[in-house]
């Protein structure tokens, strides 16, 4: 009779510097090891790749318990006791409670241990002493890989996980910066227009002329980026120029360190955190060339800063304007007149930012957009206070349901607080040896489902009374804005975010406005 063997592979983020660990090498030890036992049939291969041994939410390890419930295993091996997890308790419940309980055989290879053997020498003592050790170097590696990156760095080993434009990692060595000659003429020829003082718009605009790949497109192109939430829209813009223009790893240094991660999140670093290093790799533009287009940037910055300039009136649809063809913000630019007022208008700048005949255009002066945005504005309100009305009168006599939803929000709080508590009593008492790992996970399991139902009952009584309020709430607000567009004709930058969302012109000048209060209202009753 075969014994049917599930063979589970787990790869963390710590482990892709040992050779040893990696998902083919765990593969071939358990692969040695049941080559001589033909009685073990291997049913399937899970696979966990680049997550953490400190928790058992892993895809593959839940579809293998799964599978485990269905009956369809009888054998569970691994090719260390790390590799299973490096949590103290949980890992020593899946060994000792949860297999033995459903008759499943679990074997660490290079630990030499399995549960079908009475004398194994790492049973007892050192069972739980493994795992401890496992779950304390799990929370001591991520410190080391910090340390071994920064002297990478130090080293003037490049760390990054892809190259820069222009660059390609060495095939011998991913630590290597190598040019990459397609991209790294159009870093030159950047350098060179920005050498000769053309404008940075102007810049992008003639790379999107001439049909030169982004980065983002030729990495794709090449296969160093999948994901399609990195690819971009195709077009070159010009934060990507002057992110070009202001790294130093075109000279052929490597400047590193200028993010950290705080709390998993990336943040950028203060220069005293920077590692620098000289003449790593082959450079693309000279140092000179370098540092002439950062001499060049600066003058341009401080001209624009001394250039006076005549003070705009408010752009009371800043942030809501948009071409309808494009999708891009509209610019306000202003037109002096002496004799008479000055004349606003909103245009699309993509024909001569992104490149020509991009976009049909559009092109409206402001004082053609404010009275047909409050013609609008007027009449969608109208509209919208009418629908609400019956539905507000429905609520407000439901309002003598409140005393008593706030009575049973204070006892489920009551309850769901003893709760939590509870669950934090029960790990002081595995430890303390007043408790057993399986009746820990039980009662554990219990108090959580319970924490979970309390939670979902005490949003289900909080919605109740934040829609009644906010239906109020809307119905007033909606209700004051219709009577001060009726008393003076007249748009605030307030009055527009509070009301409107989005506003889209096309070539004709047709507006389409995505109203809040539509959007807002039909969430509420939907609810």
């Amino acid at each position: 009779m075969y014994i049917r063997t599930a063979m589970y592979v787990r790869l963390s983020v710590e482990d892709n510097s040992h050779r040893g660990n990696s998902i083919e090498n765990q593969q071939l030890v358990l692969n040695d090891y049941l080559a001589d036992k033909p009685e073990f049939k291997v049913y399937d291969t899970y696979i966990d790749n680049g997550l953490s041994g400190t928790n058992f939410n892993r895809p593959s390890f839940q579809r293998m318990l799964s599978d485990i419930e269905a009956g369809q295993i009888d054998c569970v091996i691994v090719k260390d006791l790390s590799r299973l997890g490096r949590n103290f308790i949980d890992t020593s419940y899946y060994i000792e409670q949860y297999f033995f309980t459903r008759n499943i055989r679990f074997i660490a290879v290079t630990d030499q241990f399995d549960t079908a053997n009475p004398d194994n020498i790492h049973g007892g003592i050192m069972l739980p002493l493994k795992n401890m050790i496992n779950e304390a170097y799990a929370l001591d590696i991520g410190k080391k890989i910090k340390a071994q990156q920064r002297q990478a760095m130090r080293d003037g080993e490049f760390v990054g996980g892809r190259a820069p434009y222009g660059y390609k990692k060495a095939p011998d060595n991913c630590h290597k910066l190598i040019i990459d000659e397609e991209p790294a003429k159009a870093v030159r020829q950047i350098f060179q227009w920005a050498y000769n003082n053309v404008a940075i718009s102007e810049i992008t605009r003639r790379l999107n002329d001439a049909g030169i790949a982004t980065p983002s497109h030729y990495k794709q192109a090449t296969g160093e980026l999948k994901h399609q939430n990195l690819i971009g829209n195709g077009k070159w813009q010009t934060r990507t120029i002057l992110r070009i223009l202001d790294s130093p790893v075109y000279t052929g240094d490597l400047v590193q360190g200028r993010t950290k991660t705080v709390d998993h999140t990336q943040l950028r670093a203060d220069t005293d955190n920077y590692i620098t290093v000289r003449n790593t790799h082959e450079a693309i533009i000279s140092h000179d060339i370098f540092d002439e287009v950062q001499r060049i940037r600066l003058q341009s910055r401080r001209e624009c800063k001394e250039k006076p300039v005549n003070e705009y009136t408010p752009n009371i649809f800043k942030g809501k304007i948009f071409c309808a063809h494009c999708g891009k913000h509209l610019n306000r630019m202003c037109k002096r007149r002496i004799t008479r007022a000055d004349v606003y208008r909103f245009y699309c700048i993509t024909n001569n930012r992104i490149a020509h005949g991009s976009c049909p255009g559009v092109s409206i002066r402001e004082d053609e957009l404010i009275p047909s945005v409050i013609a609008i504005m007027e009449k969608e309100l109208s509209v919208a206070l009418s629908d609400s009305l019956p539905t507000l009168k429905a609520e407000m006599t439901q309002q003598t349901e409140r005393a008593e939803i706030q009575t049973q929000l204070s006892l489920k709080r009551q309850d769901l607080a003893n709760s939590q508590r509870l669950i934090r009593g029960l790990y002081e008492d595995v430890v303390q040896g007043l408790l057993s790992s399986e009746d820990y996970f039980s009662m554990k399991e219990g108090y959580e489902q319970r924490v979970e139902q309390l939670t979902a009952e005490i949003t289900a009584l909080n919605n109740r009374i934040v829609e009644f309020d906010k239906q109020l709430s809307l119905y007033q607000d909606m209700h004051n804005d219709a009577l001060t567009l009726e008393s003076n004709h007249t748009l605030t930058a307030e009055l527009i975010d509070r009301l409107i969302e989005r506003i889209e012109v096309n070539h004709d000048k047709e507006l389409t406005i995505v109203f809040r209060f539509q959007t807002d209202y039909a969430k509420v009753v939907t609810e």
